[in-house]
Order: structure tokens, then sequence, then C-alpha cells
């Protein structure tokens, strides 16, 4: 059975972002969401009978969900793995839309982490081997795999804020990010400490907000509102859960999940035209660039100076502002699919990647721990 280019995304919107109005809770911002991108297609709410989505602060999100929307789906999956969760929605759905098992699928997701704070529904687990030198997570273990980067490949301050400052250029293209203002390098090496080497502008924002996307079959795409970006290949690998248990703490899972997703796309990295990558760090882009085989391990580092990855680079890379400009409500990874899924559409305004065919949106869950791949294409590539 050929999965490859079998649905799309056809519908995607953001909730409210930011600092959302006091009082909505995050099946609010959900439900926001999911009215929004229904409208986007031009589908109705009584089309959805697939229900995919993860949450922090909700102890049952699907449950929560399709009670307050009033809908009992044939389908439903609320696998949580962290911010890569929805990436991992995209290739249950597509098993599921293939087998028949439902025909409109929504992934969904809505967060109040800024307004309200964290919930007290997920708790870290006591590990024996790091709880008792209390950990401050996640910078802590980032900041960990950050320093035996440096170590091994002398990665220095410089080359993560150009990460930093990539990302804000493309943020001050993006009107619904929260980042509004310039950033230059020295400001990020200037800023304020977090968890040695990592500065604030090294770490993502912490906002409000959520989002949806619609998922149908490619016969029945073609017939809606929207330019359909089909999903040409998704791969998901699990490595650890405690960073102290990473087998590498410079080569994560995107290893096996990158390949997965190319060997089902039939596509390389040389095919992909815009990068959408999790940077809840300015680590983090570093290690996908060069585990989803768009540089040798240990140049990630140099490769993303000079401009490379900014507006009028050469691999545009997270065109919206990322996590550490545009906004992070804790579980990026559904932003991280609406961008990639606006790029392949052409609807992407003054930030738009021209002749965009072929985009790759990644997911990163937990300490590196889960890490998941999707390669949207456009009709050309089918």
């Amino acid at each position: 059975m050929t999965l490859r280019g079998s649905i799309a995304i056809v519908g995607t919107a953001e909730s409210d972002l930011g600092a959302v109005a006091p009082g909505l809770s995050p099946v609010d911002l959900m439900a926001q969401a999911t009215h929004r991108a229904l409208a986007d297609c031009g589908l109705q709410l009584s089309d959805v009978d697939g229900v995919f989505a993860a949450a922090g602060q909700l102890r049952v999100p699907t449950l929560t969900y399709c009670q307050y929307m009033g809908i009992q789906p044939r389908y439903s999956d609320s696998t949580v793995i962290g911010g890569s969760s929805f990436m991992a929605h995209v290739l249950h759905a597509m098993a599921a839309i293939r087998q028949g098992l439902c025909n409109v699928a929504v992934v969904v997701y809505g967060s109040t982490q800024r307004s309200q704070g964290r919930s007290n529904v997920r708790r870290e687990e006591y590990d024996p081997y790091e709880s008792p030198y209390r950990p401050w997570l996640p910078p802590t273990a980032y900041a960990l795999a950050t320093s035996r980067y440096m170590h091994e490949y002398g990665a220095t301050r410089e080359n993560l804020a150009d990460v930093a400052v990539a990302a804000r250029q493309w943020a001050l293209l993006n009107p619904a990010a929260w980042e509004k203002k310039p950033l230059t390098r020295q400001e990020v090496l200037d800023s304020r400490m977090v968890c040695s080497p990592l500065s604030v502008r090294d770490c993502c924002l912490v906002t409000d907000g959520g989002g949806a996307i619609i998922l149908t079959s490619a016969e029945r795409a073609k017939d809606l509102r929207q330019k359909p970006a089909y999903v040409l290949g998704a791969g998901e690998a699990l490595s650890h859960q405690n960073i102290s248990n990473m087998a590498n703490l410079t080569e994560t899972a995107a290893v096996h999940s990158g390949r997965r997703a190319y060997d089902m796309a039939g596509l390389s990295a040389a095919d992909v035209d815009v990068l959408e990558l999790y940077d809840a760090f300015t680590i983090t882009p570093i290690l996908f660039l060069e585990d989803l085989g768009f540089c040798a391990k240990g140049e990630g580092a140099s490769f993303v100076g000079g401009g490379r990855i900014a507006p009028g680079g050469s691999l545009p890379v997270n065109t919206n502002g990322g996590g550490l400009s545009y906004c992070h409500p804790g579980m990026y990874g559904l932003l991280i699919l609406i961008e990639a899924a606006r790029q392949i559409q052409g609807v992407a305004g003054q930030r738009q990647v021209s002749a965009c065919d072929v985009a790759l949106a990644h997911g990163n869950g937990g300490y590196f721990s889960s890490q998941c791949t999707v390669l949207l294409g456009s009709e050309a590539t089918l």
C-alpha cells in the first residue's frame, strides 16, 4: 500500500497567540483554531470524524476537546511524546485515512502557559539518576547537550547566536510573531545567562497559543478551497526519556525519523526547499540540520552563519520566526506544520519562499527524546 501523497493538509490556522484574553482556556484556543482551519478549507465541523490532540494542561485532551466541540469522532488519537506529538499524529492520520477509519481529521493543540502557568496535570517523574541533583528542566538538559557539542566540535556562543538572529529576521516578516524588534549577535551574547552556555536569547519564548490543521484524502483535497499540501513522507523515532540516558549528546534520533520520512517520500535533503525545525533552544536546529542530512556532523555551527538560514539565504529555515521569536506555547510542533503547509500552499505573505515544492517539518519532544519528521509537497511532487 502506497502512503506517499495519499493525504493532504487542506486547512491551517493559529488560535490567538502571545498573551491571550483573560479567562480563555486551552480548549477555548483549540476550538478557536479548529473553526478557523475549517473556514480556511471550506469544510464544516460536521465533516470531522477523526480527532488527534495532545496537551500539557489537559489530562485527556481528546475527550475534553470532543465534549467541548460536541462531536463524536469515529477515530481518535491522543499520543503524547512532547513537542513532536503532532508530526506523529500526521503519520497516524495518514494510516487511519488510508484505511478508511476516518475521512476528515483535525490535529489540534492549545495552551495558556504564559497567562495561567503550567498546570499540575503532568509532573516530572522521579529519576534516581537525575532528580537528586535537582536539574532545572528543560534548560539544564539542553545546556548539557550544548556544552558537549561545543567541547567536541569547537562551536561557540557566536555560532548559537546566529540561529537566534536568523529567527528574529524571519519573525520581522511575520505579523503574528511575538518579537517585533531586530536582534543582533552581540545582543544575544550580552543577554542574561539562563543555564550556561545558554542565555535567555538562546531559549524559546513562553507564550499562549495553539493551532489546528485539517487533513483529508488526496482525492477529496482537490475539491477544497486551499491548494493541498500533500504528505509525501513521515517518520518517528524514540530514543530515551531522561537526558542522562541519551546515548550520544550530539546526535539525535532525527537520524532515524528523517531517514524513514525520506524513504517514504523517495526524496533526500537535496530536494527540500524550506525547513521548519523545532527550535526550543539555539542548539536544536544545529543538531537537526546535521542529523537530517543538510551538513556533516560537527559542521552545523558554521553552517548557520553568514545568513545562510536567514531571509535571502540559500536555505530558508524557520520562516515564521520559530519558537525563538514567533511563539512557543509549550508544545510547538503543530505551529511548525502550519508554517510548512502554508509555504507549500504559497500563502505565507512576505516570508513566502519562491518555488517552494517540498517543505520539511521536524518536531522534537522531551529532552531530544522523540523525533518526528514530515515531508510536505505540492502537486508537482506527486
